[in-house]
């Protein structure tokens, strides 16, 4: 196995280049610029200080609201009931869905226009639900891996003559904790460093650090203070990110997950699918709001298409799907790289792989307006910011297959004699091709969605989806709004066919 991972050493050295260049450059770009002339001026303005502590306190909210529903709602998916299978796979549907389709539904529910009649736009509510509607499918998914191994120790505490309460106390809750604090570390960070859904639901009271950046640089240039703010925005993310990992480490020493769901008599069985069913429903109600009314309107469809005042629809698909399968043939080979490199032990770059999920797409974007001023309306840059953005989804999907590898067919295969390349091609291709499909859709779906570094980086003939989308959100009128939910709708079906070939791979895998 050792002389068999020394062949492939050298695929370390392209993806330290790619990140170099596409990462640690920008960087620290943004710091020379942020530490020199933009730091003092910030920390000294206490407006600053209130979006950062809006930004901590809106990751911070999210993450109890999403603890305190993903638990019980765990412990009701360890018993078996009618949809818990379907339930369970649809929780991980809303990870996929562009940003801005989850902010366009939650708009044609309970905002301005909302068939509600409820206006919760500009609302801290509107946000820490669409920040539930994101995050609770990933921790609980979690949760019910891990739930299942409480019960051998618990039921020992209990034959030692300990009380349920305490036994749960003193027993179950320091084994939970692991997962509650990675789940939540998470949630946080996704929510801190959300740009998205503060920027189109949040309005400016509610603005985080993100949507500030972006602000001082599309409305200001004041590229010395946005670059401070990121400085700040990356200092909390590092710490956060720290502590989940610890966290992640302990949950994957301490316990050994079984998924078999308890059996329930017949009523009780419905009683729950029916609490199940309800709750979902209503997390979910946003996105079936929005495929509602823009399959119930196809005329909005067809002037989005054809574009009139705006960027036509049709311009807009091309130069997604165009984007996408540009930016795929750089994630493709290079999280590849980065998978097998990490797979042989270089722990260094499994580390500074992990950077592109703490650096919020706004900051990339910046830093690639600083690093390279000269390529400032590109396309290359914009292609390095999404290969940058969509590898690590890519490469963390093949990890564990790689990891999973038998060991002794691998080892048979170098005894006769195969070469390296060979045993690659004819051995370990077909066992890996499942989780790269999974991980490729992982990266499609983030790169066809892409919010942030589009926004940052755009020219008016890159407008994609997302960007059209936003378009007519900024003109006022009804009609605008309806070409924008249309767009929404087509966004959204093309997402969820990003995810059945998801699907696909992880029933491939299993």
């Amino acid at each position: 196995m050792p002389r068999r991972l020394r062949s492939f050493a050298w695929l370390a050295w392209p993806v330290w280049a790619f990140l170099a260049l596409t990462l640690l450059y920008p960087l620290w770009r943004i710091l020379a610029l942020g530490v020199g002339e933009g730091l003092g001026p910030t920390l000294a303005n206490p407006y600053y200080w209130g979006r950062l502590a809006w930004s901590l306190a809106y990751g911070l909210g999210s993450s109890l609201l999403v603890i305190a529903l993903a638990l019980p709602l765990a412990y009701a998916f360890r018993y078996r009931f009618p949809g818990r299978d379907l339930w369970l796979s649809l929780a991980t549907v809303p990870f996929v869905l562009p940003t801005i389709v989850v902010a366009l539904g939650f708009l044609a529910l309970v905002g301005p226009h909302g068939v509600l009649g409820i206006n919760l736009y500009g609302t801290p509510w509107i946000l820490f639900w669409a920040s539930a509607f994101y995050n609770l499918g990933l921790v609980l998914r979690m949760l019910v891996a891990v739930l299942p191994a409480l019960e051998p120790p618990l039921a020992a505490a209990r034959t030692l003559g300990a009380p349920p309460l305490r036994a749960y106390w003193r027993v179950g809750a320091p084994l939970l904790a692991p997962a509650l604090l990675a789940g939540g570390g998470l949630t946080f960070l996704y929510s801190f460093s959300s740009f998205g859904l503060p920027l189109l639901l949040g309005g400016s009271r509610y603005a985080t650090l993100e949507v500030e950046v972006y602000g001082l640089l599309a409305y200001r240039l004041a590229f010395p203070e946005a670059t401070a703010l990121i400085l700040l925005q990356l200092a909390v993310l590092a710490l956060v990110s720290f502590l989940y990992l610890n966290a992640q480490t302990r949950l994957s020493l301490s316990l050994a997950p079984s998924a078999l769901p308890k059996a329930l008599p017949s009523a009780a069985a419905w009683r729950l699918a029916a609490g199940v069913w309800l709750f979902f429903l209503a997390l979910y109600a946003p996105l079936l709001v929005l495929l509602a009314r823009a399959l119930a309107a196809p005329e909005a469809l067809a002037s989005a298409w054809t574009g009139g005042d705006f960027t036509p629809g049709a311009l807009a698909l091309a130069n997604t799907l165009r984007f996408a399968g540009l930016s795929l043939l750089v994630a493709l080979p290079v999280g590849f790289a980065y998978a097998y490199a990490v797979w042989r032990g270089d722990k260094g770059l499994d580390l500074a792989g992990l950077f592109p999920l703490m650096v919020s797409p706004v900051a990339v974007g910046l830093g690639y307006l600083l690093a390279y001023p000269g390529l400032s309306g590109s396309l290359l840059i914009l292609i390095g910011a999404y290969a940058l953005l969509s590898y690590p989804l890519l490469a963390r999907a093949l990890l564990p297959a790689l990891r999973a590898l038998p060991k002794g067919v691998l080892e048979a295969a170098r005894v006769l004699g195969a070469s390296p390349w060979r045993r690659l091609w004819r051995v370990e291709w077909p066992l890996l091709r499942p989780a790269l499909l999974s991980g490729t859709a992982l990266a499609l779906a983030a790169v066809v969605g892409e919010f942030g570094a589009t926004l940052v980086l755009r020219r008016p003939e890159w407008t994609t989806l997302s960007l059209a989308i936003y378009e007519r959100l900024g003109k006022p009128g009804a009609e605008p709004f309806r070409e924008a939910l249309a767009l929404a709708g087509l966004l959204a079906v093309l997402a969820g066919g990003v995810f059945l070939l998801l699907d696909r791979g992880r029933r491939g895998l299993g």
